[in-house]
């Protein structure tokens, strides 16, 4: 694996709308192997009782996915990780 892989994060975009930093993985709509763009939809997370989708940061193969569906995270926390590159 190369190290320019890139992390796909849960960021806390939500934050404005919720109190807690911890959350869990509900589902992933892409499985590792597969070619994703950026700002498609990977998964979605569960922080309190909003739900939000974590979206592809860049073009690239999905190469591992750390957190799997019903995993919990802290904001910050790494969920995936994407190897750039075009199809």
């Amino acid at each position: 694996m190369s190290d320019d892989r890139v992390p796909v994060v849960a960021d806390g975009a939500w934050t404005d709308d919720v109190d807690e930093e911890e959350g869990v993985v509900v589902n992933w709509f892409a499985k590792e192997g597969r070619r994703v763009t950026a700002g498609e939809s990977l998964c979605e997370v569960q922080v309190e009782k909003v739900s939000v989708d974590i979206a592809a940061p860049t073009d690239g193969e999905l190469v591992e996915i750390v957190r799997a569906e019903n995993a919990e995270f802290t904001v910050g926390d790494t969920l995936a990780w994407i190897e750039p590159g075009e199809g």
